[in-house]
């Protein structure tokens, strides 16, 4: 009986393991405005154990992701992004972070796409 049982939950937890994905995409949404604000996303995410690739578009503001689901999940990218001073639509940086960031890249106040004006000069 306990060698069935035992054989059970190794076959489960090896379907488990298999559903988790290696190289999975994913893209959501993250508050910004700038060059500087893109490579502030960018870096964030990058910094996530198991994030591959991490390119935020300005215009669109969508942050697209290769993950290994195995290491990481959408939740823990979005706190990061959130420590950096960047909201996405499940979570919101604290007013601490949010005032750390340059004053340019100010989108709660103003959210148009100024990324044109401003580069990583300041």
């Amino acid at each position: 009986m306990k060698t069935r049982l035992l054989i059970i939950i190794c076959f489960l937890g090896s379907m488990m393991g298999m559903a988790q994905q290696k190289n999975k995409k994913m893209a959501f949404e993250v508050d910004g405005k700038c060059e500087m604000c893109k490579v502030r996303i960018e870096k964030a995410a990058l910094n996530v154990p198991g994030v591959k690739y991490a390119l935020w578009d300005i215009p669109t503001h969508q942050l697209s992701l290769v993950v290994d689901e195995r290491k990481t999940n959408p939740m823990e990218i979005k706190m990061a992004l959130a420590e950096v001073g960047h909201d996405t639509k499940e979570l919101k940086a604290t007013q601490e972070a949010y005032d750390g960031i340059h004053p340019c890249c100010k989108y709660r106040e103003d959210d148009t796409d100024d990324s044109k004006h401003h580069q990583m000069k300041h």
